[in-house]
């Protein structure tokens, strides 16, 4: 079993940056896809950024592409989403989620992914 802890969150004002990190226990993630979803207030909970067990290919949501890089440092077991440029409408609760590496099913479906954390919040003001 994984546990998986995000921190990095706060409020920041628009047009700043934050730095959310996300790192695993129990075992290692080494071989997982790891991925960053959010849900803000009364919105469903949706697809941010994921990254392969491989680290070597990456996915975003168009919102956030350009903006929102996500990397992965295996040897300290753990997945970071650097945040630039926030905007207002990327206040939300983030979570980390990690899944066994499955190429026949989208990896931006939260459905897919078995492991989560219990998410940090992040606010932008406007």
């Amino acid at each position: 079993q994984v546990q998986l802890v995000e921190s990095g969150g706060g409020l920041v004002q628009a047009g700043g940056s934050l730095r959310l990190s996300c790192t695993a226990s129990g075992r290692t993630v080494r071989g997982n896809d790891m991925g960053w979803f959010r849900q803000g207030p009364e919105k469903a909970r949706e697809f941010v950024a994921a990254i392969r067990a491989n680290g070597g290919h990456t996915f975003y949501a168009e919102a956030v592409k350009g903006r929102f890089t996500i990397s992965r440092d295996n040897a300290e077991n753990s997945v970071t989403l650097q945040m630039d440029s926030l905007q207002a409408e990327d206040t939300a609760v983030y979570y980390c989620a990690a899944r066994r590496p499955n190429i026949l099913s989208t990896i931006r479906d939260p459905a897919q992914f078995g492991y989560w954390g219990r998410g940090t919040q992040v606010t932008v003001s406007s």
